[in-house]
């Protein structure tokens, strides 16, 4: 039991990360021990967790899929996503510029700790590196509020989080930030809206199974050009969580309205707003975001010292 309870939470802990972009709980799982054995339990589910299921071998197929891992580890993580989510909304509804320069905080220092991890610099790793920036900026300054609220598209946001959930320093929610997707997919998950919730997860399963397995390719073939081009798309993304902004309407080529967030200083939203822009509050949460990740990578780099002693 002892053990069965330190994995729940530890759950809570993962699920909790995977809320905030920024964090993620990828990172979470290493911390706490618990990396390896979670990516070979979802490796598990391959064609030998078929053949047992399919001869009634449940009891070989519950070892094989380290079920007494991943039940409690899954236990903790559902509970903290469905009581952390309405904390997260909350504050985005009632305290939107101090969560954004926390969120700002957390992605700034996590890009860092990316770029950190590139082995060898070339100039292949800074064009790429070059190459995601403009991409994800090019996408990002004028982003709708909306994208498209479609079962393919939320699939492939699953498919996307999930596989971004797995790899350390990479947010899950981040990713669901740039898709258009986050407070989406808050309000299904506070709200309970079950088609939604099996469709990201239906992509979840897709992105666990298959394209997980393709981002363990990459990283162990193109270790640093990978990592460069995902710090690239982070440090890109940047301008998305600016605190202060001012929503437009603008006319699509078919003459639909089209309602987009433009960034502006704290000044201009002074008076445009009529608000205080709340700078310092602004500076100390952001400052708190990236001691959160300063303190996480520190806790990284003392376990990885104490495996390498022992």
């Amino acid at each position: 039991m002892k053990h069965y309870l330190s994995l729940f939470i530890k759950g809570i802990g993962i699920g909790s990360a995977d809320i905030l972009p920024g964090v993620s709980g990828g990172t979470i799982a290493l911390i706490t021990g618990i990396y390896d054995e979670l990516l070979e339990a979802i490796q598990a589910f391959d064609l030998t967790a078929v053949k047992l299921l399919r001869t009634g071998q449940f009891k070989l197929l519950w070892k094989h899929l380290h079920g007494d891992f991943l039940l409690p580890l899954s236990m903790g993580i559902s509970l903290s996503l469905a009581t952390a989510v309405r904390i997260v909304m909350y504050l985005l509804a009632y305290y939107p510029i101090q969560t954004w320069s926390f969120i700002g905080g957390l992605l700034a220092v996590s890009t860092c700790t990316i770029y950190q991890q590139i082995r060898q610099w070339h100039l292949r790793t800074i064009f790429i590196s070059l190459s995601g920036i403009f991409l994800v900026h090019s996408v990002t300054q004028a982003t709708p509020l909306q994208t498209p609220n479609t079962s393919w598209f939320i699939g492939l946001s699953g498919i996307i989080a999930v596989c971004a959930m797995l790899l350390p320093g990479i947010s899950g929610s981040f990713m669901l930030l740039l898709l258009g997707k986050y407070a989406f997919m808050l309000d299904a998950l506070k709200n309970f809206k079950l088609d939604i919730l099996v469709t990201f997860a239906l992509g979840g399963v897709v992105g666990l199974l298959g394209f997980s397995r393709l981002i363990a390719w990459l990283l162990r073939k193109y270790h640093d050009n990978t990592l460069a081009l995902l710090a690239g798309f982070m440090l890109g993304s940047l301008r998305k969580i600016w605190p202060w902004k001012q929503c437009c309407t603008s006319l699509t080529p078919d003459s639909n309205s089209l309602v987009v967030a433009q960034n502006i200083s704290p000044l201009q939203f002074q008076a445009s707003c009529h608000q205080d822009p709340l700078v310092l509050q602004a500076f100390f949460w952001m400052s708190l975001g990236m001691l959160l990740v300063v303190g996480l990578e520190k806790q990284i780099r003392n376990k990885k010292r104490n495996v390498s002693t022992h």
